[in-house]
């Protein structure tokens, strides 16, 4: 009786157990690295229990973890519990040393054992290619722009101009994000331009480009390209400019010599001629109304004011 009893209880205790005894550890753990850029990736764990989520974790360990850190790991923060199956571990791989990583899945509670990358990885191994280049001719001037692949990269473009014993130019470039300017070409010669990176933090460039070779623009044909929008420029100044200088001629006279509006008082109603006349017949007037008195007379009439 008491062992059916031990039987029972263990039965119905395995389904608590059995997830995390069947979660399998990912499989095939690789790396794959270009350019300085590092990506983890491994295969998903089959779902052992429909509609549960299995989320993975990433740690990475480098030479001082082992050899001074008693083998301790590192989380890796921005992967850690993600549904997808790859690890951007660039950041973390920081320094040219052999470097391990191990993932991990979980469901729930229960996770699986840890897989370990096979054998260690260096990011002096990164794949380096070659840059994309893109030549052109500016009129007579030689450029090249170039695809930005982080601080870590510096370009360097070999330039030349064809010819029997051509004369190889180099010109080293740390900032990809503006366009380039090479030379001033000759009239009527071929320019040939390729390049290649360098990254001095692991002492390695990549291969070269594709060789791309321009030759100047005629400025015949620059000018004739143009000649349309220089027909329309003649016509607007033909057209606009003598309006614009006159209407400027109007403004500076408003501003300098405005019309100012006489009061009434100093306007003519009549003409000069006329109101000079009338002023001389008003003197006239004014000249036969006024008496002349003797001595005696005037003595009189002030003595008879004054008693009055």
């Amino acid at each position: 009786m008491a062992i059916c009893f031990c039987l029972l209880i263990c039965f119905s205790w395995m389904p608590c157990f059995t997830p995390a005894a069947i979660l399998g550890a990912p499989q095939n753990i690789t790396i794959l690295s270009t350019n300085m850029k590092h990506f983890l990736i491994w295969s998903p764990v089959a779902e052992i229990v429909p509609g549960k989520v299995i989320k993975y974790s990433v740690e990475f360990q480098g030479e001082y973890e082992r050899d001074y850190a008693n083998d301790s790991w590192i989380p890796i923060a921005e992967c850690r519990d993600v549904i997808v199956t790859q690890c951007d571990i660039t950041e973390d791989i920081s320094a040219t040393v052999p470097y391990n990583l191990r993932v991990r899945a979980s469901m729930g509670t229960q996770a699986s054992p840890w897989a370990t990358l096979n054998g260690f990885f260096n990011r002096v191994t990164t794949s380096l290619i070659p840059p994309m280049l893109t030549v052109t001719a500016d009129g007579y001037h030689l450029l090249a722009e170039l695809e930005h692949l982080g601080p870590a990269f510096e370009f360097w473009i070999f330039y030349w101009k064809k010819g029997p014993e051509p004369t190889v130019y180099r010109k080293v470039v740390r900032e990809s994000t503006t366009t380039v300017h090479l030379e001033t070409m000759e009239a009527g010669a071929e320019y040939c331009v390729k390049a290649q990176t360098y990254v001095e933090a692991i002492n390695r460039s990549s291969n070269f480009s594709e060789v791309q070779c321009v030759t100047p623009e005629d400025g015949k044909a620059i000018l004739l390209s143009f000649a349309p929008l220089f027909l329309v420029i003649f016509f607007v100044a033909v057209l606009v400019l003598p309006f614009l200088a006159w209407k400027t001629c109007r403004i500076c006279q408003y501003s300098f010599c405005p019309d100012e509006v006489l009061p009434d008082t100093l306007k003519l109603t009549a003409s000069p001629a006329k109101i000079l006349k009338d002023r001389g017949e008003e003197m006239e007037k004014c000249d036969e109304s006024v008496q002349v008195l003797p001595s005696e007379e005037i003595l009189l009439h002030f003595w008879i004011h004054e008693t009055l």
